[in-house]
């Protein structure tokens, strides 16, 4: 069965778009940079620990909590849903898919039959509306396909896996509950709370403080790296297309600036908007001197990065700044 006039959303980031193929579902059709920027997505994270084989670098917000502020910025119910028992998580999503409403499921993408690069993620969304005797039928980012389907032994396998960011088979849908906030004062709402949450982050990890300290971390990175080209290489990779939409999902959340100036006219948001555009190419810049690391003693690379990292912690800083009273 599959649920019926179902529009898979076609989005590069898989939060984004398992959220974005629910609400369509009830008719709310926002672009994916607008889905982010309500989602209050800007972040920025540097993570190191002796387990992994090489540091984390991710640019937005923690798991679980874009979709919920969405929710909550457009007046939206979300109904979620964790159950250690594969029979109970199974009876969730078989109950809502008989009902024709689609479900987010979050869970480990390495288990997934239609991924090729098999790496464990437990952070991963899809969308899922439907199933067959041997297959669930999923949206995924356009990258992973967009259509795309799976067996239901492996699709039990990736709700079920334990291990960082997983959840105990977490699937959620969306409601209305009301009217849909007016769209505009939604993202004024939002622009204020992401930018007061980035400007202070908890510890020195995160946000602008944690590009800081990216900018002397990576140094000492590569002086300890047993294979620096591996690391950087695929560290480059992560950052421009495991999902992020480019530039660390700077190009999303200037796209979303943009629209939210068309929407509301406030002038900071454009002046935020067009710091954006340079921080998302000094973004990709940092990724690109990452991707020409090779296994050799010479950091020019990284001591180039470094100085764009320093720059970048200052560039965002101070843009995120301009935006932090724009609600008031």
């Amino acid at each position: 069965m599959k649920v019926e006039n179902f529009k898979p959303f076609d989005g590069q980031h898989c939060e984004t778009t398992a959220t974005g193929s629910l609400l369509s579902q009830l008719e709310i059709d926002l672009s994916e940079p607008m889905l982010f920027g309500l989602g209050e997505g800007l972040g920025y994270i540097f993570w190191n620990m002796k387990m992994m084989d090489f540091p984390f670098i991710g640019g937005r917000i923690k798991p679980d909590v874009l979709t919920e502020n969405i929710c909550r910025n457009l007046n939206l119910d979300l109904e979620t849903f964790e159950t250690s028992s594969k029979k109970k998580a199974w009876q969730y999503v078989d109950k809502h898919l008989q009902r024709g409403q689609a479900v987010g499921l979050k869970l480990d993408c390495y288990h997934l039959e239609y991924f090729t690069s098999k790496i464990h993620f437990a952070g991963h969304y899809v969308a899922m509306y439907g199933y067959d005797d041997q297959n669930a039928f999923l949206v995924d980012t356009a990258q992973q396909g967009k259509a795309v389907q799976t067996s239901l032994t492996s699709l039990g396998r990736a709700r079920n896996e334990k291990g960082p960011m997983s959840s105990k088979n977490l699937a959620y849908v969306i409601h209305r509950q009301g009217e849909v906030i007016d769209l505009a004062q939604a993202v004024k709402h939002a622009i204020t709370n992401n930018a007061k949450e980035y400007l202070k982050p908890t510890i020195k990890n995160f946000n602008y403080k944690g590009i800081l300290k990216t900018s002397t971390e990576i140094k000492k990175w590569f002086a300890k790296s047993e294979n620096r080209k591996r690391d950087f290489q695929a560290s480059a990779m992560m950052m421009e297309k495991a999902g992020t939409g480019g530039a660390l999902f700077r190009n999303l959340y200037r796209d979303f600036l943009k629209e939210a100036f068309q929407l509301t006219k406030i002038n900071a948001i454009s002046d935020a908007y067009h710091d954006f555009i340079e921080i998302a190419k000094m973004w990709t810049e940092v990724a690109h001197l990452f991707s020409q690391v090779i296994d050799d003693e010479s950091i020019m690379y990284i001591d180039s990065a470094s100085d764009l990292l320093k720059k970048l912690s200052v560039l965002e800083f101070e843009a995120m700044s301009k935006l932090v009273l724009i609600d008031t």
